[in-house]
């Protein structure tokens, strides 16, 4: 049973008459994963409605090429991702997905009142198909924490949506590695069946630095009247002082980004983060 899931559902746009520029899909995602939900298994829909803090579940923005007002367009064919890290909450996505379930082929889904037909993502090209895994904690820690590799000494992470930090009541988008390792230690130690050990925050402090990147802003609308600054791109984070347990640790965090993402809102389509190659 996979505990960690990163999927893209593939959607054709049911347009009706001049269709109407959405500036951000994010809400939209999250109320339709949360019905979809609701629809199998009400009371833990009603739970992730409820929980404060930390959800075991991510959203993206709608994935996909819009006309140059921003507007979907009638021949193409967008995509969401959905990550959940929890297993019960991976088992209803799941569910979700089974034939004649909410989110399966052919069925009709709305967001943000603009109807979609979930289509075959073998027959289309999907956005962001690199970015599809299934997993287990045992298996994502297993490569570096049994020592079967290395780990690496760098580590670039690729910020995908507008990325921020909540800091002393402010967001902040600034990758700085307490703040990006410790979001990931946060959400792995809430929801991983072996915690890691809390002088982790200590080395991910002291020992790493940011190395290089290619960052710009990007403001989003996430609520009426209500904007936000994130940063995407990619960040470079590297150790001055290389130890390998420390590492092994820092590297399997890096690992789950994939599905948990990083730093304020990713359940409403922030901070949709993974580990890239350097190169």
């Amino acid at each position: 049973m996979s505990e960690l899931i990163s999927l893209i559902l593939p959607l054709k746009p049911l347009l009706q008459p001049s269709p109407r520029a959405v500036d951000w899909w994010g809400r939209a995602a999250h109320a339709l994963l949360l019905r979809a939900i609701h629809q199998l298994h009400p009371d833990l829909a009603q739970t992730l409605h409820d929980e404060d803090g930390l959800r075991p579940f991510t959203v993206s923005n709608l994935l996909g090429r819009f006309d140059e007002n921003g507007a979907l367009r009638g021949d193409q064919v967008y995509a969401l991702r959905f990550t959940t890290y929890r297993p019960e909450v991976s088992r209803a996505l799941l569910d979700a997905l089974q034939p004649g379930a909410p989110l399966s082929l052919g069925m009709r889904v709305e967001m943000d009142y603009i109807p979609f037909e979930v289509v075959d993502p073998q027959s289309n090209p999907l956005p962001f198909a690199e970015w599809q895994a299934l997993n287990t904690y045992a298996e994502l820690s297993s490569p570096y924490l049994l020592a079967m590799q290395v780990p690496p000494r760098r580590i670039r992470l690729q910020f995908a949506s507008p990325t921020t930090f909540k800091s002393e009541g402010q967001h902040q988008p600034l990758p700085f590695p307490k703040w990006v390792f410790g979001s990931l230690l946060e959400r792995w130690n809430a929801y991983a069946p072996i915690a890691f050990p809390n002088e982790l925050h200590r080395y991910i402090e002291e020992c790493l630095t940011l190395r290089r990147y290619e960052l710009r802003t990007k403001t989003i609308p996430i609520k009426e009247n209500v904007l936000r600054v994130g940063m995407v791109g990619w960040a470079e984070f590297s150790t001055l002082n290389y130890d390998r347990y420390w590492m092994s640790l820092v590297a399997t965090l890096a690992r789950f980004a994939l599905f948990c993402g990083v730093g304020a809102g990713v359940s409403y389509g922030m901070g949709q983060c993974r580990w890239v190659d350097s190169e």
